[in-house]
């Protein structure tokens, strides 16, 4: 899954392997491997891949389709427990959210904006509907 996204963010950002190597300061064929999956990141790399991408390190390992990070609240993870339904449930509605900008007309700021304020109101409703049902953190 790393190297697909690795291509697949790449393509979309229009560069070279070469200036995505020169960015993390590592040899182009080093970065390379990482595309054809022949070698893994070590967590530093991954983490310098997901910052130049402007994405989560979860969404790289394809461990979510969200690219972005996901923002828990502190106030809500305080009084609840976050489940994986919860995330589940997160993921698909910002999958959703995100077909809104499939004409590329509203620039990457302006989309990034967008999709924190969806998580806001999604863990807003979530309290809201964990406090009227009972369902709070023990």
């Amino acid at each position: 899954m790393l190297s697909s996204r690795l291509k697949e963010l790449r393509r979309e950002k229009d560069i070279l392997q070469k200036d995505v190597a020169e960015k993390l300061n590592i040899s182009t064929s080093a970065y390379g491997f990482y595309e054809q999956g022949k070698r893994t990141p070590d967590l530093t790399t991954l983490e310098l891949l997901a910052d130049f991408f402007n994405v989560s390190v979860d969404y790289l390992l394809g461990r979510t389709n969200n690219k972005n990070e996901v923002l828990i609240p502190e106030d809500y993870s305080s009084k609840h427990s976050v489940t994986k339904r919860d995330l589940n449930q997160l993921d698909d509605v910002l999958s959703n959210a995100e077909a809104f900008f499939m004409n590329d007309k509203v620039n990457d700021e302006d989309k990034e904006k967008v999709m924190r304020d969806i998580q806001e109101l999604f863990w807003k409703a979530k309290d809201m509907n964990k406090e009227k049902y009972g369902r709070k953190k023990k």
